[in-house]
């Protein structure tokens, strides 16, 4: 059902941002990190809708940092601490899962957030399957504005690795004075649309 699904989505999410505390939270100025917080699935037999999910009830104004599709950028979501430290939290996940899983649609009350969204590569991640579609990750993976809390954790720039790779095939080409190196080029165009595979995938 829909309620289970949400369910396990928000919790495996949690887990995920529970990791990136670990992480974070240590760092000399990185501050409160955000929390997703704990979705429990409820069974009453006796109702029409067998199952129902209950939280922790969110006071105050509840912001969508980042949407489903990651297309449209929420200047509330760019601009505060929360916002960034959410988009930061999109890139530790999309990293430490070698770009196969998004945590998406980050949404909540401050640092504590509810209703996410997970994208997963077609086949899934390690056995689970996200509730939206794998393109939120290419589309992530191209919008994608590091931040400070990103350089804080060390994280790779998304932009530069992929510029990198394009201009550094040419530039192999380009020198071949004599025909030595001319032979030393085969194992390296053997090699050259693997490495171009991984970074796509």
């Amino acid at each position: 059902s829909v309620v289970i699904q949400e369910c396990y989505v928000q919790n495996t999410a949690r887990e995920y941002a529970k990791l990136y505390a670990a992480e974070a939270e240590p760092l000399e100025g990185f501050g409160e990190v955000p929390e997703i917080i704990q979705i429990f699935l409820i069974h009453r037999p006796a109702n029409n809708i067998p199952y129902a999910t209950v939280e922790e009830e969110l006071v105050g104004e509840f912001v969508k940092y980042s949407v489903k599709d990651g297309k449209e950028v929420n200047f509330l979501r760019r601009d505060s601490e929360a916002g960034q430290k959410c988009c930061t939290f999109q890139h530790w996940v999309y990293e430490k899962t070698n770009g196969n899983l998004l945590v998406t649609d980050l949404q909540g009350v401050g640092m504590k957030l509810t209703d996410v969204g997970i994208a997963t590569m077609a086949k899934g991640y390690k056995g689970f399957k996200g509730n939206c579609s794998f393109s939120f990750i290419e589309q992530f993976r191209a919008l994608h504005q590091c931040n400070e809390y990103c350089e804080m954790l060390g994280l790779k720039s998304l932009r530069t690795t992929h510029q990198k790779q394009r201009k550094a095939t040419p530039t192999k080409s380009k020198n071949l004075p004599n025909s030595s190196t001319v032979k030393k080029m085969v194992p390296k165009k053997a090699r050259e649309p693997r490495d171009f595979i991984s970074s796509e995938h």
